[in-house]
């Protein structure tokens, strides 16, 4: 009986793992999970009881104290220690001081490309307890100014590579009194002055914690402009706190000291700046800072520089796919990559020809309350649903009329969550744990990004915009932008702030603007359903020095139609549903159609051949 007894409990010990392993094939990594959420919980907690209060330039001296002569920021031939990084940032605070007009605290506006020189300047500006805005570089005209403004600076401190676009608008700077610092020895340019002669002369000794005294977790840290930055673009209030629980979520991803990471993503976004360089101050990894994409150089600059860790979003693994074929394509030292926006096909080749490489996939926004990751590594999936996860952070799917561009709602007035499976509109519940903080100067989209009354009467969510889908195995996938946002060149673009852009022109009455699939291409491209003002036509060229003067690149619409009238639904909604899913084929679509030519600067007729040709990849959008 003893024997009995002691076979059957040594089956026991065998078999239940396998039973496991079998009912619940995640069960172990969600328990890994689960690890890691207490572990940020107990982190971010423990950091927000420090006192005096504890930042994440409080975590940078530490890794400076750690890690001093450790490189931390790789440029081309340059290097920096965390060491020299700090004497650096040092001397721009001091040269910062002797500004005439300004005082530790007050916010400033940066306008720099990927450089050494924005990250010294970020980390001068936390000394001085100055609030930064990160200012797209990519920004022109009447966009560089709204952005300005938005985060009430009285000073901007430019790269020496955008001098043109900052003269472009100086004299609106010059009217409202703002100081404009250029990253250059030299400045000819009356109402802009050179900096970098000052930086130099600078003392580089430390800077008195008292001068951010007035520092507290509620203190905005950082404006990052969302990826909607058209014509009117917002800016994200990210506070210390909110920095501070990135810093710990960051702790999770796998990231250590021994790693080297390859941050060619912009530094003014998300990504590049929370993952990149706040990752990095979290780790005390080493950052190779690139000063902008490219996918012929990318394996190369990861084999000189050992890199270990990348980044990327959906349209930089496409571009590495497509590159030609090299029989070194698995020969680097990358082993995990960390992004998000790939899909599962893109994946799939992605592992299949650079090698065994580790790729973390998350979902986050810049002022979004709610975050998933994907730690088990389920190809095509942004995270898993986890108890407790959403015990912490309460988020739901809902269902959502597409055609009516809104949540449907029950007789009781109350939003009716989507079913197991099915595709819904991802609304998390705005908490002390999960705060929204909204826009810098901007009530009105700061309220229209608040859905109320969802699951009880009374209650607040904060509305993603992205349309989410939950299958059986509790994985949770991407589906799309909802009505009045769509994704281009890893950037979204709001269509009706770009509609409102084109109703300003001369010749344009009305623009409904949405975004069309192109073959081959990630993402929508922008495209724009007009009416033409009475009595006027359509000029391609003074349409197109409009959108280049207002738009970014990518928020510039591709394609044009001319219709006799917008169709609105009967509250008077665009409809975009229909315009969508007939594209932009002339052989099919009666109305006129134009598409945006750079080379001859204009809106020029769109052909069958051309279009043709962007269906078979010979024209690249």
């Amino acid at each position: 009986m003893d024997l009995f007894l002691t076979s059957l409990l040594l089956g026991s010990i065998f078999l239940v793992p396998l039973l496991l392993r079998t009912l619940c094939p995640q069960l172990w990594t969600d328990l890994l999970y689960l690890r890691d959420l207490l572990r940020v919980l107990v982190l971010y907690a423990g950091w927000r009881r420090r006192r005096p209060p504890f930042f994440v330039l409080d975590r940078f001296l530490e890794q400076c104290a750690a890690f001093p002569q450790k490189a931390f920021i790789v440029f081309g031939e340059e290097s920096f220690t965390f060491s020299e990084t700090d004497r650096r940032s040092n001397k721009v605070s001091h040269a910062l001081q002797n500004q005439a007009g300004y005082r530790p605290g007050d916010p400033v506006a940066l306008f720099m490309g990927n450089e050494p020189a924005f990250l010294f300047t970020w980390l001068a500006l936390a000394k001085l307890g100055s609030p930064v805005a990160l200012l797209n570089s990519n920004i022109r005209s009447k966009s560089l100014l709204h952005s300005f403004s938005c985060c009430g600076a009285s000073m901007l401190i430019a790269a020496e590579d955008l001098k043109k676009a900052v003269e472009d608008v100086l004299p609106s700077l010059m009217d409202q009194g703002v100081s404009v610092l250029l990253m250059s020895k030299h400045s000819d340019t009356p109402g802009i002055q050179n900096f970098s002669d000052q930086i130099e002369a600078a003392s580089d000794a430390p800077i008195p914690r008292s001068l951010r005294s007035h520092v507290t977790l509620r203190s905005p840290a950082v404006y990052i402009y969302t990826s909607g930055t058209t014509g009117l673009p917002k800016a994200a209030v990210v506070n210390q706190n909110r920095l501070l629980s990135a810093l710990a979520v960051l702790s999770t991803y796998g990231v250590t000291s021994e790693d080297v990471k390859y941050v060619n993503l912009p530094l003014y976004h998300t990504a590049g700046f929370l993952v990149g360089f706040i990752g990095s101050i979290e780790s005390g990894s080493t950052i190779v800072l690139k000063r902008k994409f490219s996918a012929s150089q990318f394996w190369d600059d990861c084999r000189k520089y050992n890199v270990t860790v990348v980044q990327y979003i959906g349209e930089v693994m496409r571009y590495l796919c497509s590159t030609p074929k090299k029989e070194n394509d698995k020969e680097h030292k990358v082993r995990l990559a960390v992004g998000n926006g790939v899909r599962a096909e893109i994946w799939k080749e992605f592992l299949s020809r650079f090698g065994n490489i580790r790729v973390l996939e998350f979902y986050a926004s810049t002022e979004g309350n709610i975050g998933f990751l994907n730690y088990t590594g389920k190809i095509g999936a942004v995270g898993r649903v986890h108890f407790f996860h959403k015990k912490f952070f309460p988020y739901t799917l809902i269902k959502y009329d597409t055609e009516r561009d809104e949540p449907v709602r029950g007789s009781n007035g109350l939003c009716m969550e989507s079913s197991r499976g099915e595709t819904g509109l991802l609304v998390s519940k705005i908490t002390e744990i999960a705060p929204f903080e909204g826009y810098a100067q901007n009530q009105e989209q700061t309220e229209r990004k608040k859905l109320r009354n969802v699951l009880k009467t009374g209650d607040v969510y904060f509305n993603t915009g992205d349309l989410m889908r939950i299958d059986e195995d509790n994985f949770i996938y991407f589906q799309d932008r909802v009505g009045d946002t769509f994704r281009w060149k890893g950037e979204n673009v709001a269509t009706t702030e770009v509609s409102d852009i084109l109703s300003i022109s001369d010749c344009l009455q009305d623009a409904n603007v949405y975004g069309v699939q192109v073959p081959g291409h990630e993402g929508r491209v922008g495209m724009a359903a007009v009416t033409v003002k009475k009595d006027e036509e359509f000029d391609g060229i003074k349409i197109y020095n409009h959108v280049v003067s207002y738009l970014p690149s990518y928020a510039r619409p591709r394609f044009i139609r001319i219709q006799s009238a917008v169709e609105v639904t009967g509250t008077f909604k665009q409809i975009k549903m229909k315009l969508v899913e007939q594209g932009f084929d002339p052989g099919s679509i009666q109305d006129p159609l134009y598409i945006l030519d750079d080379g001859v600067k204009s809106y020029v007729p769109l052909s069958s051949q051309t279009y043709d040709s962007i269906r078979s990849g010979s024209i690249k959008l």
